[in-house]
This record gives structure tokens, sequence and C-alpha cells, in this order.
């Protein structure tokens, strides 16, 4: 039987909270006479002048604590589990879907699916609408969670049915036009399939989004992600280059529509297609404050763009270093370009770039961050290093010095020999790590 209530996991120092006598291991029964069902219960509520809150000692006293406070100041706790309740899994059995052309063998926590609103709006994971319930939708409108960010594939009820292998699919659209009327701000994203939501279905979706401006406020095309672990899966093909030109011809017609009507380019193209297009990256201004750039879109720019303004700066010397570096063979001809750039004004700084080949999933998967530390030593042991190897902090798990394949930071410097610094994702980052 679930316990009723929350568990507190820490009280910050100085607090409300510790100020009342609150400690880790109570648990938070309601506020203002309202049970909490989750974090977006706990923060529309706690968010007041005034608030009652009842909390359950270790001995089982319950307290009831009168708090008088700034409108949004913060009580000072934490609970146990960051969402207040169980993760929500995703039931869909999607084409394109990664974790299924995962191999076995990984940690567990790789092949969980979640398709969960409520990480949506704290983490900006997208989801497909189809798990949430007529009540996940009126609390968002009562709680103006924005953004929300929805995986719309395609507008076409029954591609989307098929792509989605849910039968529910098409109909769980209609909850994006809910959003819409109750002036909730979206973004959206596709993620296209060669011979499935492509081509004329790409130009009906592009036409269908666009009535939600300005609430879907921008919307991503990005290329499916294969990987060689497929069996069994929808046999689905790889973009050639002439089909990325014809994918950035009908985006740039649809940017160049919206940016008259809205003064906004609404729909933007992810990085890989000018890559495989072999087409210049837009300006800075086309990506409209990069409202998609955790979704890999206009990320080449922005780094290239902080990168030069950096390099800019600085008057150059004489110093001598050497260094490696490795990195996916997606970013290595732009790495490249860098490199030669701070050359320029420091000609004594030696670094050796190694573009690393994904074996483990595959030589289509071409991105830093599903790169495995098996790979990267199997490829580069025995290959000059310098006295430092920089790894991008795409490829470690968010918070963690761990790869996906469980190896750390330090297995990785005891492997290899070398001093391993994590470089963020920045192009100023990148010319302090490199010229230190």
């Amino acid at each position: 039987m679930k316990t009723k209530g929350h568990l507190i996991n820490s009280v910050s120092q100085g607090s409300i909270a510790e100020e009342l006598g609150v400690e880790p291991g109570d648990y938070l029964i309601s506020i203002n006479g309202n049970e909490i069902e989750d974090v977006f219960d706990y923060r529309f509520l706690v968010n007041d002048e005034y608030i009652e809150m009842v909390i359950r000692k270790a001995d089982g006293e319950e307290w009831e604590l009168d708090i008088e406070k700034d409108y949004d100041e913060e009580i000072g706790i934490d609970f146990e589990n960051g969402l207040m309740d169980d993760y929500r899994r995703c039931h869909n059995k999607c084409i394109f879907c990664f974790i299924d052309q995962m191999p076995k063998g990984m940690r567990e926590t790789l092949y969980f699916k979640d398709d969960d609103s409520r990480l949506s709006f704290l983490q900006g994971n997208y989801v497909t609408l189809t798990n949430m319930s007529d009540h996940d939708v009126e609390r968002i409108i009562k709680y103006r969670l924005e953004p929300i960010n929805i995986s719309f594939q395609t507008t076409n009820p029954e591609l989307r049915c098929k792509m989605l292998n849910n039968r529910f699919a098409g109909e769980a659209l209609k909850k994006a036009q809910k959003f819409y009327e109750a002036g909730i701000i979206m973004n959206g994203q596709i993620v296209l399939c060669k011979g499935v939501n492509d081509k004329e279905e790409l130009e009906r979706s592009l036409k269908d989004l666009s009535q939600y401006m300005p609430y879907l406020q921008s919307l991503s095309v990005v290329p499916v992600g294969l990987s060689k672990h497929r069996e069994g899966l929808y046999p689905l093909e790889s973009f050639t280059k002439e089909d990325a030109k014809e994918v950035l011809r009908c985006i740039h017609k649809w940017q160049d529509k919206m940016y008259e009507k809205y003064e906004s380019h609404f729909v933007h193209a992810g990085d890989e297609w000018y890559i495989l297009a072999e087409e210049d990256f837009p300006e800075e201004e086309n990506y409209d404050g990069y409202l998609q750039y955790e979704n890999g879109v206009g990320m080449v720019r922005f780094m290239l763009d902080i990168f030069e303004k950096d390099v800019k700066a600085h008057s150059g010397d004489n110093r001598e270093r050497e260094i490696s570096m490795v990195t996916g063979k997606l970013m290595y001809p732009f790495l490249q370009q860098m490199i030669k750039r701070i050359n320029e004004k420091y000609p004594k700084v030696q670094v050796h770039l190694y573009g690393i080949r994904n074996d483990f999933f595959g030589e289509k998967i071409t991105v830093a961050g599903l790169l495995t530390a098996q790979d990267i030593i199997a490829q580069i042991q025995g290959k000059p290093f310098g006295d430092r190897l920089l790894i991008p902090d795409s490829m470690l798990r968010s918070g963690e010095r761990v790869f996906l394949d469980d190896v750390t930071v330090a297995e990785m410097e005891k492997t290899l020999q070398v001093k391993v610094d994590i470089v963020k994702s920045s192009g100023q980052d990148f010319v302090d790590k490199v010229l230190e």
C-alpha cells in the first residue's frame, strides 16, 4: 500500500521549512486542505502569500503549519522523487523509436520509454499526447504548464496511428487543438521517416500545424536515427543528399510564408539536414532565438558564432601545447575548422582531433552524444594524446561522469593513461579548454 503523502528528502539551510522544524524524513500531507497528486499540484498551491501546510513527522504526529511568505518564495523542501509521482511509461510502438534499436545488455534505465507531460514541462521532453488523459489536459490548462513539447510526426490521423502503432494516435491530435484554444504555448517536432511522412505528407503537416500559430511557437523537422540493431523492426531507409535538399526546400518555403505573416520562421530544420545536403547553415536570426536548440536545431550555428566571437578577442601568442580531442563524425569537419582558426593565432598549439566511428550503434549514428567509451578507446588507443584528452559533455550521462556503456571517465583515464577534460557544448568553452 502506498504511503500517504510525499517523502521530504532534504530541507534547505536557512529556509522557511527549516525555521518551522521540517526535517528530511517528514511527509508532506496537504496544502490548503488539498492532497498533492504530484509536483504540479505542489508548485501551483505553494505559490501564494499564505498557505496552510500539513506535515507528518517520523513518529506519526501531524503538524499544521501556517506560512506567510512572498507569492513565489520557495519553502525550501525537496522530495525523494522530483515528480512526486511515478514516471509514466510510453505505450506506443513507434516505427522510429530509438530505444527499440538498442542492443541488449545495457543498463535498465536506457530501455525506459517515457511519455510524461510533466517531463515535457520540467525537462523539455517531447510527448505524443497518446498517453495523456483528459485530466492531464485539464491540469496543464489550469496550471498554465507551458511550454508543452509535442511529437506530432504527422497530422494525417491514419498515418499517425500507423507510425505510432497506436489506434488512438490520430484522435490524440485533438488535445493539441484544446491547448491552442486555451492559449497554451507549445513547441512541436516531426521525426521524418523516408517514404512515410515526408514529401506530400510533410507539406500537409506543415500546413495543418501552421494554423496553431502563434501558440505553437516553433516546429522542428529532424531525420530519423537508424542504428544497426533493427532486426524485426519496420524497414526504414536513410535519407540521401538529394532527399535532404528536398526537405530543406520545403522547410525554407514555409519559413518564408510564416515570416511574412508572423515575423517568425516557425519551422526549423535539424542541423543534420544541412550537413547531409552540404548546404550552409542559416544565420542566427533565422533560428528565432534558438527555441529548438535542445532538439539539435541551430547547435552548430550557435557554437560557431560564439567560437568566432571568442577567438577574435584573443590576440594570440607562441605558447606551446599538445592536446587531443574526440568527437562524432557529424561534428568532425566543424571542429577541424575551429582548430585551424585557433592555429592562425596560436601556431604552436597542436590538437589531435579524432572523429570516432560508431561501431556500437552503427555507422549511420554520427552524433557525439551516442558514442560509447568502448568505441572511443578502441579507435584511439596508442595514438598521440598530448597532456589532455578533451571530450564533449554530450557523451556523458547528465550530471555524471559516466558514458552510455557505463564506463566512467576515471576508467577511461586509467586505460588510456591520459587526463580527460570535459568540454561544454559552447564555442567559448572549446577555446578555453584548448588554450587553458
